[in-house]
């Protein structure tokens, strides 16, 4: 009797290892094809290689949404990143629908982002600090922005803002990311207003927007792994 239960405890324990090593692997090759696809597009931007950037520019968030899909990423990280797919496609094209399209898809975004980080708690300090980076940035770009576009940038950098901040209520990771984010996205506003831009800008754009999207992705996934999961919008864990 003692070895019939020893039989059936140890099969299951067998059959269930494929699975879980399976996905172990593909997340690595989901990740290694990040990182590859990335230096690949950061490469093209610094050569000035246009056909580059259009083939690996693509292939980035898909590759980064097959990773965080190997470790039980929440839907509305899979969703974030994807609107950000929708917002590097759109960008891609050098025209002023193209950029509100782009703009558009990548505030979706941070609306799922947003929603995802819920409550939890946040620095009053740190808030200041957002609330003054905004202002100062919209006043200074305003006067230099095409009309058309000054209050959808005006809204779009709230609540770009808005995100970057909550995200540090999901540690340190996601709250880097999120300022990288605005960092990256500056960076595109400032060339939009004609600003001096420092050498090779595209590549800066995209190496702080890469970053900061892993580690926000990075940041909720740890955070998910911290508390089995629960990444609630009313989530309250500091």
């Amino acid at each position: 009797m003692s070895a019939a239960r020893s039989a059936g405890t140890s099969a299951p324990s067998r059959a269930d290892g494929p699975a879980p090593d399976r996905r172990e692997r593909a997340g690595r090759a989901a990740l290694a094809g990040f990182a590859l696809a990335a230096a690949g597009d950061l490469g093209s931007l610094l050569a000035g290689w246009d056909p580059g950037h259009l083939v690996f520019k693509p292939l980035l968030m898909p590759l980064l949404v097959a990773y965080v899909l190997t470790r039980g990423a929440p839907r509305l990280l899979v969703a974030a990143l994807l609107f950000g797919w929708g917002g590097d496609l759109a960008l891609l094209f050098d025209a002023d629908p193209a950029f509100l399209v782009g703009m558009g898809s990548f505030a979706a975004g941070h609306v799922c982002y947003l929603v995802l980080f819920g409550r939890g708690r946040t620095s009053p300090v740190l808030a200041g600090a957002y609330a003054v980076a905004l202002l100062g940035t919209v006043a200074l770009l305003w006067g230099d922005l095409p009309p058309e576009l000054r209050v959808p940038v005006a809204g779009y950098s709230l609540l770009l803002t808005a995100m970057a901040y909550r995200s540090s209520a999901f540690g340190a990771w996601a709250g880097a990311g999120g300022a990288l984010f605005l960092l990256s996205d500056t960076l595109i506003a400032t060339g939009v207003a004609a600003w001096p831009q420092p050498p090779r800008p595209d590549f800066w754009i995209m190496a702080t927007y890469l970053a900061a999207q892993y580690l926000l992705a990075g940041g909720v996934l740890a955070r998910a792994r911290a508390y089995g999961g629960d990444v609630a919008p009313d989530a309250t864990h500091p």
